[in-house]
């Protein structure tokens, strides 16, 4: 019994003996795994996407450069969550560069130099207005001369106002005859003057306006002075659209009575108010000649 005893305490130590001879594996399995980490690490690390990296450095100094970033105020906006889905890694951010006072000055001398260069090339080319008025005096200058050369000058009154060029034919013994509204013969050489000067400024509208004394008229073609005035404005526009001038640009009005230009309590008054004007229009009537 003694013996068996004895035995049993031997096999024991036997198996402890042989379990902690074989816990230096453990150890050694331990630095294995931790080696393997470390190269996976280090490998890693080795094989850096160059431009991923300089993206993260770009944004990093910009982040903590004290600016703002290009894209921070869209955060404030609505759906700016649903375009949050973008890698902040596929911008390429630019940081943002300071104005310092140097490049402030550079920027503030070449704006005043593009400013005077701008107010230089302006005073020196005519303004609109002014061309305006330059085309007016010629055919001025040129219908003021055809009508002293050729008797009509007592008839024909050119003068330049705010709204255009304004030629005022009397229409007694030139135009019509009295409470008539076709063309006398003589009136054809003048008019087809006048037609040719209007498309010296074919860009500009022309209106032709009737007007007539206050002596009522009462026929069976023009029951008023309105018929007769605008009657007469028209056949003066079919005349000159006939002679070169695009209909497009005119227009026929009739005032009967209501704008005179001397009184009508004379003969000679109310022979000036009997007219009719071709008026010249500005481009813009805002400008004054």
């Amino acid at each position: 019994m003694s013996r068996r005893h004895g035995g049993g305490r031997r096999r024991r130590g036997g198996a402890q003996h042989e379990e902690s001879n074989e816990r230096w594996l453990l150890t050694y399995a331990d630095m294995i795994t931790l080696l393997m980490a470390l190269f996976m690490v280090l490998f890693s690390i080795s094989s850096v996407n160059i431009s991923k990296w300089v993206t993260l450095q770009r944004s990093l100094k910009a982040a903590f450069s004290g600016n703002i970033l290009p894209g921070g105020k869209a955060i404030a906006k609505p759906g700016a969550s649903a375009n949050a889905s973008h890698s902040p890694t596929s911008i390429d951010v630019q940081a943002i560069v300071p104005v310092t006072a140097n490049t402030a000055s550079t920027l503030q001398s070449s704006s005043t130099h593009g400013a005077a260069s701008a107010a230089a090339s302006a005073a020196a080319a005519p303004s609109a207005a002014e061309r305006q008025t330059e085309l007016f005096t010629q055919i001025k200058h040129e219908l003021d001369a055809y009508a002293r050369s050729h008797g009509f000058a007592k008839k024909v009154e050119t003068s330049i106002e705010a709204r255009g060029l304004v030629i005022r034919v009397l229409t007694d013994d030139l135009l019509f005859a009295s409470g008539q509204a076709t063309l006398s013969s003589r009136s054809t050489s003048l008019l087809g003057e006048i037609s040719q000067l209007l498309n010296l400024a074919g860009e500009h509208p022309v209106d032709v306006e009737g007007n007539t004394d206050d002596v009522p008229i009462h026929s069976s073609i023009y029951p008023s002075n309105w018929e007769l005035s605008t009657a007469r404005a028209s056949t003066v526009v079919r005349f000159i659209s006939e002679h070169g001038v695009s209909p497009g640009r005119l227009t026929a009005t009739g005032y009967a009575d209501q704008h005179p230009i001397a009184s009508d309590s004379t003969a000679a008054g109310r022979a000036r108010n009997r007219r009719v004007e071709i008026v010249l229009q500005r481009v813009d009537t805002g400008q004054e000649p």
